[in-house]
């Protein structure tokens, strides 16, 4: 059998080719080689579709150097393109189109509302999601802030907590609204009378695609909000497994937790103590969490399509009630290593290539099955051919 060949398809940040995430791709092709794959870094500007050749980024773990090589076609893709406005992201949605055909540890997933949507039809999960509508005009937001103290007004596909507005009721028609912007610059609290809050809803919204989420109470005593963030992935049985799960706690005079924004990641048993103090409790929240977790990402799959890895942002209130605020299918793993659980950190490297593996030696199985049908066919055809 030959050596499998992994390419992990991504995005330039910008036109000078940096990329993102290099230093998880250093160890991904380290450790790919100790499991006998052979992983390179792409993007579809390296792409010659003429010559059907990928100028790859190779990367030497015993130099410790980068260089380029043409290379042919991987076996398969491990797809960790993130949503961008730019023409990069143009060439993606190409390069997808045009190489559909080709094996995939995952496919795109939808916006934050479709997603919500598909997971709100089935019973099970609908009592773990905040009530949430598709922000088209003031009206949504202030029906939801009629039933609710507090609602989150965020982009359908933002990361990073960019774009995130929280509107919190004061009394009266006063209203307390903190957020960040698109650059992740934090936005003072400041109290709107209801007179101007619609106007300034509709001015953050912009032309951009939004929703209002019901605000879940997930403050902590010093007054930071709180979440969680689990990973789970498919694993070399090609099986979903749960990889780890950390808390993200923002900085102060933040509506969001993400460490991109300075949040800060501690073990989620820590988080936990601050809901808690029994251990009993802690250890039946953090088995709902993962339990909910693993059926979600097999029911995203079975209805989006194959996948191998879900991040999902929980909040967790005082009575252990699990939500579900987000899923990401592109997560990042500092979480882990920021918040101390470094066995963690080396799953979420290491699992994505188990399964790479798992994956070409099922369909290498598959193919030799399909071969030796068609000799056995071919066989039965000459031993009923009539003789001379």
């Amino acid at each position: 059998m030959a050596q499998p060949v992994l390419g992990i398809l991504t995005l330039y940040l910008n036109d000078k080719k940096q990329l993102e995430e290099r230093h998880i791709y250093q160890r991904m092709i380290k450790e790919g080689q100790t499991l006998g794959l052979d992983v390179f870094v792409f993007t579809p500007m390296d792409v010659d579709d003429n010559r059907g050749l990928i100028h790859a980024l190779i990367y030497d773990p015993k130099h410790k150097k980068w260089s380029r090589k043409w290379r042919k076609f991987p076996h398969l893709i491990f797809d960790r393109c993130r949503i961008q406005r730019s023409k990069r992201f143009e060439q993606l949605l190409r390069f997808r189109s045009r190489y559909g055909n080709l094996t995939y540890l995952n496919r795109p997933l939808r916006n934050k509302w479709t997603i919500y949507q598909t997971l709100n039809r089935k019973t099970a999960f609908r009592k773990h999601q905040p009530a949430t509508v598709l922000f088209q005009n003031s009206g949504d937001v202030f029906h939801l802030l009629k039933n609710y103290p507090s609602v989150y007004v965020k982009p359908i596909n933002g990361t990073g907590g960019r774009g995130i507005l929280r509107v919190e009721r004061l009394g009266g028609d006063m209203f307390l609204i903190q957020g960040r912007k698109q650059s992740r610059q934090i936005i003072p609290a400041q109290k709107l009378h209801k007179s101007r809050l619609g106007a300034f809803l509709l001015s953050w919204k912009g032309s951009g695609r939004f929703l209002a989420q019901q605000g879940i109470q997930i403050k902590l005593p010093s007054g930071r909000v709180a979440d969680y963030r689990m990973l789970v992935q498919k694993n070399g049985h090609g099986q979903w497994e749960v990889t780890g799960c950390a808390g993200r706690i923002g900085p102060v005079r933040s509506v969001t937790s993400n460490l991109h924004g300075g949040g800060k990641a501690v073990t989620m048993n820590a988080l936990l103590a601050q809901v808690t103090s029994s251990e009993e409790k802690r250890s039946e929240i953090r088995r709902s969490a993962e339990k909910l977790s693993l059926e979600i990402a097999a029911h995203l799959e079975s209805t989006f399509g194959a996948l191998c890895e879900l991040a999902l942002d929980l909040a967790i209130e005082k009575n252990g009630r699990v939500y579900v605020l987000e899923v990401n299918p592109k997560p990042a793993r500092e979480v882990f290593i920021k918040s101390g659980d470094t066995e963690s950190y080396r799953r979420a490297i290491i699992k994505p290539l188990e399964y790479a593996m798992w994956m070409y030696k099922r369909d290498a199985k598959r193919e030799n099955k399909r071969e030796e049908k068609h000799e056995d066919k071919r066989d039965d055809k000459r031993e009923a051919a009539p003789s001379s």
